[in-house]
């Protein structure tokens, strides 16, 4: 029975969650502060052709959401793919949706 409590033990310790430290965190804020600066730089620069702008706040947006993801609400890790799958999917409908809107309103 001993041997048994024992077998039982390591298994649980082997299979403990890893703690994450708040140096991720960290790093995951500072990115996001990183870029909400570059974007608001790039808008108050009054000098820069607006298309450009236009890209590179759509650009930072995106990377601002990966991040987001990464680290704050963990998509990096395992165990999240039906989320992923699900956000994914949501990502297509609204892409596909838009391109339609453009497709009518063009026609």
């Amino acid at each position: 029975m001993s041997s048994n409590h024992n077998e039982s033990a390591s298994e649980g310790v082997s299979k403990r969650h890893k703690v994450e430290g708040p140096q991720k965190h960290i790093v995951g804020f500072i990115l996001s502060l990183a870029l909400t600066i570059i974007a608001f730089a790039a808008v108050s620069a009054g000098e820069i052709n607006e298309t450009f702008i236009y890209i590179i706040l759509v650009a930072m947006a995106v990377v601002q959401v990966i991040i987001q993801m990464a680290y704050w609400m963990h998509m990096k890790d395992r165990g999240h793919l039906f989320p992923i799958v699900g956000i994914l999917s949501g990502v297509v409908v609204v892409i596909t949706m838009v391109i339609m809107a453009l497709y009518w309103v063009w026609w």
